[in-house]
């Protein structure tokens, strides 16, 4: 799995991690990291709309990260899939440990 892929640290002390939604799932999981465009799914349960999935992803991930939720934002893909989230103060290293523990648990 090449998760470190979907990763970038900033220069300001956060990460992004690029990730590709797929809403309206029948429950919350990690997916696989796609390799080609270097993103890494997640399935939430809440739909497309209102912006009910946005924050269902970045309610998933603070709990897989074990990060508080008001650390994290959506930068990019506010109506795509295709999302970058910013993680603040923190390193690629322990958002990568974290999430390759969440794949493993799954």
């Amino acid at each position: 799995m090449a998760t470190h892929s979907c990763l970038q640290a900033t220069l300001d002390g956060a990460v992004l991690l690029s990730v590709e939604v797929q809403p309206g799932a029948q429950n919350e999981r990690l997916l696989e990291v796609n390799p080609w465009r270097s993103r890494l799914g997640i399935a939430v349960v809440e739909p497309a709309q209102k912006n009910q999935a946005n924050q269902a992803v970045l309610a998933f991930l603070s709990r897989t990260l074990k990060r508080p939720k008001a650390s994290l934002s959506i930068t990019n893909g506010l109506t795509s899939r295709k999302k970058t989230v910013r993680i603040e103060a923190s390193e690629c290293a322990a958002i990568l440990t974290a999430l390759e523990q969440a794949m493993e648990d799954r």
